[in-house]
């Protein structure tokens, strides 16, 4: 079993709904986002899938997250933006566009701050 994983990252606001305190205020992060795929064997070329492949899907995701107020995008909507509920967006999404018999996105993990990350899975 192989594991693959990239590092990217988006800016966006949002605010904690039913969060007693500072974060249910309006509030941004640059966020860093983690995707984990695991394969279960190799291509011609010897690679699990393409970085670029992946790079690529995942980014085109984050576009319609970066330089957003978080709260007012259909996923979330009567949703807390939370890095929890975010990750698990990410996670099936990228799943309904990555994931075949031998590619599977594994982990999901979110960072709002160089101490503080969320990760999603389904395993």
């Amino acid at each position: 079993m192989f594991r693959l994983k990239i590092l990217t990252s988006f800016a966006a606001a949002h605010c904690l709904i039913n969060y007693q305190g500072d974060c249910e205020n309006l509030h941004g992060h640059n966020w860093r986002v983690e995707v984990t795929v695991r394969a279960g064997g190799l291509d011609e070329a010897g690679l699990g899938i393409d970085f670029k492949i992946l790079k690529a899907e995942t980014n085109q995701l984050l576009k319609t997250l970066d330089h957003k107020y978080l709260n007012e995008l259909p996923p979330f909507s009567g949703l807390s933006p939370s890095s929890e509920n975010i990750s698990r967006f990410l996670f099936r999404e990228l799943s309904s566009k990555l994931n075949t018999d031998n590619i599977k996105v594994e982990t999901i993990t979110v960072w709002e701050s160089d101490f503080a990350c969320a990760s999603y899975s389904e395993e």
